[in-house]
């Protein structure tokens, strides 16, 4: 072919590009709009609110710590569930009754391929957002990292890690000033989730500045929300090439280099030991050595991928949504200093002259557990979450959805439900004594889901939640500030718009345990039965009293309380 004839040909190849263009824009089009129409159909027996035609509900969702409000009229006037639009092609069925949670978190139905999607670049394939066979695999090649032997060293590690942030906590208990505390709380769940399953002293409570991995955390929450509620960036070449999209990849590539290098530092140290009955011989076995040494019936072991996916995933999990879940418990406990002083009498008598919390004292505690979960009623860490049909499911009232449809479960709504909860918006951890329990639905309360896919890691969080709450009370007193209320948000994790600020004051800890004994001492002398059944406890109380008495001197004040 000569020049001549090129440049005949390339217009017509031109215009060939441009008709191959354009009917792939409209094959995409009648796609998307196809996808709308299915959405409407499958709905069809869910009424919800209204929503604009090209935004959906988004717009409704104003950012500003009013989103959960909304959420909750909504539910108010559609009993266990309604639809909710994303953009004009993207629809949840949003349910928030523990029934209608019974049917799709006992089901084995996959997480949805939006929400999730967007966050496998950061967090890989790994457990949270894997499906079918591979999940399976995976869940029971982890398994052994959350055995009680595995959990029952990490209580002193979680000791130390929050003893490092109380110690930091010294110079706000001489003011009279608020803080902000989920900074506070996330580095030191950092600090915890790195020396507890990663065995890594990091100091990223006492290093200056900054911690760069949380701060990565932080920015990667926000944009995949944002990138959520931005029905163009649910596109991934527009979401690439945007100004959001870089500050992800940017965010992404701290956040791997963070766990590549805990996981490079860790193959270095076991170059020579391959089995894990050699390496507990030396030290206690962590997270990441069960992960490396991890083998299938088939004798096969993770790929890096996937040893990379599971450590991003445990790092985001086991650090983000158990700082959210702390910090909100503290706050709660600032705002009802009744509840916060039975929670302190408690600790106190466990753990008497000890300055640290055992495994065995865990168990120990069961008025702050229910302060705790009530906590995590009120502030569930992760307040969503979503599955996709690969099959119709009916549930309880007869209603169906076809295959295909996504269905988001509101953790948040479902333990607001007035229906199933008496005065919800009121904290009172009574709702968690064991016979008011068994008068509920097991999917009342799911922070951690339910189901065989709940959260893997539930007993490291309790576990750390009580360890830092009994720690922090013991130390502390905590006062709310009213004029800085958090304004709540859904993320990845629940936040607070404007942070979470409290005050502190110290507790003098000899007074509050002789406080506790002395009011203990007083129900039993109150009763003469009780006296006459245990006569040597209450001698040993009156002694133990007694003796502290005979060491110290108080001041008329505490005389007062005395008497």
């Amino acid at each position: 072919m000569d020049f001549t004839e090129a440049l005949v040909t390339w217009p017509r190849m031109h215009h060939l590009f441009a008709v191959l263009c354009l009917v792939t824009v409209v094959y995409k089009v009648s796609l998307l709009f196809a996808k709308r129409k299915a959405g409407f159909s499958n709905t069809e027996s869910f009424p919800g609110p209204p929503g604009h035609w090209l935004f959906g509900h988004v717009l409704q969702f104003k950012q500003d710590g009013t989103d959960f409000n909304q959420l909750m009229e909504w539910a108010k006037q559609y009993p266990y569930a309604f639809p909710l639009w994303f953009g004009p092609f993207t629809c949840f069925v949003n349910i928030h009754h523990p029934d209608y949670v019974k049917t799709i978190l006992t089901s084995t139905e996959p997480k949805d391929d939006m929400a999730y999607r967007f966050i496998k670049t950061w967090i890989g394939d790994g457990l949270l957002v894997s499906s079918g066979q591979k999940w399976f695999r995976h869940r029971r090649l982890l398994t052994p990292g959350f055995h009680y032997d595995v959990l029952k060293p990490y209580v002193k590690l979680m000791s130390d890690s929050a003893k490092t942030m109380l110690d930091k906590w010294e110079s706000y208990g001489d003011t009279n000033k608020s803080f902000e505390l989920f900074e506070h709380v996330s580095l030191m769940t950092l600090d915890s989730i790195l020396k507890c399953a990663f065995s890594h002293s990091s100091n990223c409570q006492t290093e200056g500045g900054t911690n760069a991995y949380i701060k990565a955390v932080y920015e990667l929450s926000y944009l995949v929300n944002l990138r959520f509620r931005t029905f163009p960036y649910h596109n991934d070449l527009i979401f690439y090439l945007s100004p959001h999209g870089f500050r992800f990849r940017k965010a992404c590539r701290v956040a791997h280099s963070h766990t590549e290098d805990v996981i490079r530092k860790r193959k270095e140290e076991l170059k020579e030991e391959k089995e894990l009955d050699r390496i507990q011989a030396k030290r206690n076995l962590d997270f990441l050595d069960i992960l490396l040494c991890a083998r299938d019936e088939s004798q096969q072991g993770l790929s890096d991928e996937d040893l990379r996916a599971e450590v991003d995933t445990f790092m985001f999990e086991g650090h983000d949504t158990t700082s959210s879940g702390l910090a909100f418990i503290l706050y709660c406990l600032s705002c009802h200093p009744e509840h916060q002083q039975k929670c302190r009498d408690e600790i106190t008598e466990v753990l008497q002259d000890k300055d640290t919390i055992e495994w065995d004292d865990l168990n120990k505690i069961p008025y702050t557990t229910m302060c705790i979960k009530e906590s995590l009623r009120l502030h569930p860490p992760v307040p969503g979450m979503a599955r996709q049909l690969t099959k119709p499911m009916t549930f309880c009232d007869g209603r169906t959805l076809p295959a295909g449809c996504l269905v988001g479960t509101s953790v948040y709504g479902i333990h607001m439900n007035a229906t199933v909860w008496e005065n919800p918006y009121v904290f009172d951890p009574l709702r968690f004594l064991p016979e008011n329990v068994s008068k509920r639905s097991p999917h009342a309360f799911v922070p951690f889901s339910a189901g065989s896919r709940n959260c893997i890691g539930q007993n490291f969080a309790m576990n750390e939640m009580k360890v830092v709450t009994a720690l922090t009370l013991r130390r502390y007193q905590l006062t709310e500030d009213p004029t800085c209320k958090p304004k709540i948000i859904p993320r990845l994790v629940l936040r607070s718009l404007n942070g979470i600020h409290i005050k502190i004051k110290p507790v003098c800890e000899r007074l509050t345990w002789i406080i506790s004994i002395n009011s203990r001492l007083s129900l039993f002398e109150a009763n003469t039965r009780t006296e006459r059944q245990f006569p040597l406890r209450c001698k040993l109380l009156k002694i133990r009293l007694v003796k502290i008495l005979s060491l110290n001197k108080f001041s008329s004040g505490v005389s007062e309380h005395m008497q």
